[in-house]
């Protein structure tokens, strides 16, 4: 038995020592990946989530809503190039603060896309999944910035 608890043992500790070791560079390029995917997919007009944004930012009538959703992919692709180099990690935490203000904003503005009828807050539709997802980016994202005094 003591046979298999040292082994057990010696599997634990490669596998916390594997997880120190390749846990926050996996953390770094899983945010860089997600960020540039689903930004570049704005501009091409590939975006999923196109009608939500659109229909988010409408009161800001400062630029189209073609533009509005150029830019907010071109800035989620900025925030992902951001994470992947570790000097420009403090410029896409900004970036990712300021998305992050607008990417919530569809829970209050657009009750009837993102919650299923009757049952706000806890029904949520696809849409109010996709945002609710981005509590974990915003962990992912605490926990690299976290790092950077180091």
């Amino acid at each position: 038995m003591e046979t298999v608890m040292l082994h057990l043992k010696k599997m634990e500790d490669a596998t916390y020592s594997f997880m120190d070791r390749w846990g926050l560079g996996c953390l770094r390029l899983s945010l860089a990946v997600i960020f540039i995917w689903f930004g570049i997919l704005k501009p091409l007009g590939l975006s999923s989530v196109e009608e939500m944004v659109v229909a988010t930012i409408r009161w800001l009538p400062i630029l189209t809503d073609q533009q509005w959703v150029h830019v907010i992919g071109w800035w989620e692709v900025l925030i992902g190039v951001g994470f992947l180099f570790r000097k420009t990690t403090r410029i896409a935490l900004v970036l990712l603060a300021v998305q992050m203000g607008g990417t919530f904003m569809p829970l209050v503005m657009l009750p009837e896309v993102v919650y299923q009828a009757g049952y706000i807050p806890f029904g949520l539709t696809m849409e109010g999944q996709y945002i609710i997802k981005n509590l974990l980016v915003i962990s992912a994202a605490m926990v690299v910035g976290g790092t950077l005094r180091k």
